[in-house]
C-alpha cells in the first residue's frame, strides 16, 4: 500500500492532512517567514535564501515580499526572473518557469486542487497537476493560474485574468477565464 507522499510523488490523489505531507508545508511556511522578515533591500541574503528554497533557479532572480509557497523544492525558474509583492505559488508538484517571466503582485500560481464530490473534499483529497510556463512572459497583477495549465513562450496575460486553460506561444489572454485575444509579434 502507498504511502500519502508517495500517492503525491504519483502524481495519484492524496490525503493532504498526513504527517508528512504537512511537514513538507509546514517547512515551507518557516521558509517563506525567514524569506519574507529579511531586509528587503539585502539582494544577496534574499537570493542566497531562495537558493536553498527553491528547487532551481537562473540568474538575476528577485522575488519580492510577502511570496508564500506551499513546497518551495517543487519550483525552477529560470534567468532574470521576477515576482512581485504578494505572490504566491502552491507548488504541490512542480511549477517549470522559463528566462525573462515577469509577474504582476498578488498573482497566484496553483497545481492542487480538491475533488468535485462531496466525498472527497470530507476525506481531505487533493489532485495535483504541473503548471508550465514559458520564456518572456510577462502575467499582470492579481492573476490566478490553474492547475495543469501550460503558458507558452512570448505571451502576456492581463491583469486580473484566470487562466483555467493552456494559452499558445505569442498570446496576449485576457479575462476570466483567460481567451487569446491577438496574436502577439516575437520581435527577438
Amino acid at each position: 500500500m502507498m504511502s500519502e507522499l508517495e500517492k503525491l510523488k504519483a502524481g495519484l490523489d492524496y490525503c493532504f492532512d498526513d504527517e508528512q505531507i504537512a511537514e513538507i508545508k509546514n517547512n515551507a511556511i518557516r521558509q517563506c517567514k525567514i524569506y519574507n522578515s529579511i531586509d528587503a533591500t539585502d539582494d544577496e541574503a534574499l537570493t542566497r535564501h531562495l537558493s536553498q528554497m527553491l528547487g532551481s533557479m537562473g540568474n538575476s532572480i528577485r522575488i519580492e515580499q510577502n511570496f508564500v509557497c506551499d513546497n518551495g523544492r517543487n519550483i525552477h525558474v529560470g534567468d532574470n526572473f521576477f515576482a512581485n509583492y504578494n505572490v504566491t505559488i502552491l507548488d504541490v508538484t512542480d511549477v517549470n518557469i522559463g528566462d525573462h517571466v515577469m509577474i504582476g503582485p498578488n498573482t497566484i500560481i496553483t497545481t492542487v486542487g480538491h475533488p468535485i464530490n462531496p466525498r472527497g473534499r470530507r476525506d481531505h483529497m487533493c489532485v495535483t497537476s504541473p503548471v508550465t510556463i514559458g520564456s518572456d512572459v510577462w502575467i499582470g497583477g492579481n492573476v490566478t493560474i490553474l492547475p495543469g495549465v501550460t503558458i507558452g513562450s512570448n505571451v502576456v496575460i492581463g491583469a486580473g485574468a484566470v487562466v483555467t486553460s493552456d494559452i499558445p506561444d505569442d498570446s496576449l489572454a485576457v479575462g476570466v477565464p483567460a481567451r487569446v485575444i491577438r496574436d502577439i509579434e516575437n520581435d527577438l
